[in-house]
């Protein structure tokens, strides 16, 4: 199978190239979706041996599914371009697909460890709001995940594009979890650490983001997709 690596980025010149780099030694392609940087990351990541999508438009959930419009490898894979995440890690989330045993694996940080979201006394808040939206999920779905926000994933190609994403920022990572429940696909979670961002600050503003992101996740858990998918809808790539 092939699979492709999508870096979401938006100004992102210090890291991307060695998250592209990295990322090669274990995809057949790297795919960088620039939001409308207004620093060298296109140029770095084209230089870096990555294919560029320009946007122009910022939001994580609508470079995703702009990748998955346009990808046609059998797997994304998605990874954050501030050098958080470990490409060495990338076969052990691939590789649960390539079994067959899964349709979507995230890596969870709550087994494997994260310098980012538990670094700090700061970071608390965000800690604890992703393990109430995580216990709302096992608890509503019937399931026992670690981690469903974790930017770091694999998925198969069709079943990412038959879940309709229509988040546009960074809540698209539970929607992308919950629909595949819902739909009857399945989601495991495998250990990888999340290192700290090594340059700058991240987009993520955690009391801006909070509250609609736990809306998204309150609306899908009461029903806004459909529990099963067609029959014609389990597709396999």
């Amino acid at each position: 199978m092939r699979v492709t690596a999508v870096l979401p980025a938006l100004n992102e010149e210090k890291t991307v190239g060695g998250v592209v780099r990295g990322c090669l030694d274990f995809v057949d392609q790297v795919l960088v979706v620039d939001g409308g940087s207004e620093d060298g990351t296109p140029h770095v990541a084209l230089t870096s041996g990555a294919r560029v999508l320009r946007l122009g438009r910022r939001g994580k959930g609508l470079a995703i599914q702009a990748a998955i419009r346009q990808e046609d490898a059998d797997i994304l894979l998605f990874v954050d371009a501030d050098g958080s995440h470990r490409p060495q890690d990338i076969p052990h989330l691939v590789e649960p697909i390539l079994r067959d045993e899964a349709d979507l694996v995230i890596a969870s940080r709550v087994t494997g460890g994260s310098d980012e979201l538990y670094g700090r006394l700061d970071h608390l808040p965000r800690a604890v709001g992703m393990r109430l939206v995580q216990t709302l999920v096992n608890l509503c779905l019937g399931v026992g995940l670690t981690d469903i926000q974790n930017g770091f994933r694999a998925i198969k190609t069709p079943v990412a594009r038959n879940l309709r994403l229509q988040e546009a920022g960074f809540g698209i990572d539970q929607e992308m979890a919950i629909r595949c429940l819902r739909m009857g696909y399945r989601v495991c979670n495998v250990p990888s650490h999340e290192d700290r961002r090594r340059f700058g600050k991240s987009n993520l503003c955690f009391w801006r983001v909070a509250p609609g992101v736990l809306w998204s996740a309150v609306r899908l858990l009461a029903g806004a997709v459909p529990r099963e998918p067609r029959p014609t809808e389990r597709g396999r790539p």
